[in-house]
């Protein structure tokens, strides 16, 4: 059995995993598609915050950020979603989650391609909103800036093999700090757990000729979260994506490589919370927050 990562067996990502429950949903007319979740945190909050892995990702990436954020009160559901080859089909299918969840509005914290996704979703909804709010973590709004938008409709029938090496072409190991080498690792791990379908659909999604239309995000509230050190989108990647969203608050972390939510995750807990404090009083609150205790007269 191959030895498994430094993050795989440390007693935070052991204790996630046994006191966590994984759950199965099945929201679309196909029931073979299967949505995986974590839901952590207070049921009765009904504007909960939900994740969106990167291509290479599976549900318990953020297990770290589950762990920390629920015990703050916070509720907080992780995802990973089946099989969808097209956009609409991803945006249908997390409406029906949202609905058969019963949650009317969300936060949405998306990663890479999850944060690609996230801006997709609130564009689709934008007549009739589910997203409260965006976190977007190393995100992008056009899919060109891959150079893939041409071999995307042929991803369906290449090896697993030949898929799993286009996505860690950009994973550097070389001249990183330990945190960074680890969570890297544990992307591996994930990135071996996907099927061929699973990692081709997704890559499909990354890279087919798509962009986002920033102004139907007007009044959505967008956090825009940046490493700054190596990962895979460049420099003006970034300012395309500041420019998108000129009025968005910005997270800069120093370094984090491509999975801050692993390698800095003190850093990345305290802006989610900072973001979502904002809501704190409001109808779209993502924490419990306990009813002040009245006093005898």
């Amino acid at each position: 059995m191959p030895k498994m990562s430094e993050i795989h067996n440390s007693p935070e990502y052991q204790s996630f995993r046994s006191s966590v429950p994984q759950k199965k949903l099945v929201v679309d007319d196909d029931d073979k598609k299967e949505w995986t979740i974590y839901d952590c945190g207070p049921r009765c909050v009904k504007c909960p915050l939900i994740c969106l892995p990167p291509a290479s990702g599976t549900a318990d990436v953020f297990f770290k950020q589950m762990l920390s954020l629920s015990a703050a009160g916070i509720r907080i559901i992780s995802v990973e979603y089946p099989i969808y080859w097209t956009m609409r089909e991803f945006c249908e299918g997390l409406k029906k989650l949202l609905d058969s969840l019963q949650l009317d509005r969300v936060h949405l914290f998306g990663a890479s391609l999850g944060a690609f996704l996230a801006q997709k979703f609130a564009e689709y909804t934008s007549r009739s909103p589910r997203v409260a709010s965006v976190i977007l973590c190393n995100g992008f709004y056009e899919t060109s800036i891959f150079q893939q938008t041409n071999s995307a409709p042929t991803f369906w029938m290449m090896p697993a093999l030949f898929l799993k090496k286009m996505v860690m072409g950009n994973f550097d190991r070389r001249l990183t700090d330990p945190e960074i080498a680890d969570s890297i690792d544990f992307m591996v791990e994930k990135l071996d757990s996907l099927s061929q379908q699973d990692l081709a659909s997704r890559l499909t999604l990354n890279c087919m000729n798509c962009y986002v239309e920033p102004q139907k995000l007007n009044g959505i509230e967008v956090t825009l979260m940046d490493v700054f050190d190596d990962c895979a989108l460049s420099y003006d990647v970034r300012e395309e994506m500041y420019k998108a969203y000129p009025n968005a608050k910005r997270a800069h972390l120093k370094s984090g490589g491509n999975f801050p939510y692993l390698s800095k995750s003190l850093e990345v807990n305290i802006f989610i919370q900072v973001h979502l404090k904002a809501y704190d009083e409001t109808s779209y609150s993502a924490k419990y927050i306990e009813p002040e205790m009245k006093a005898d007269d």
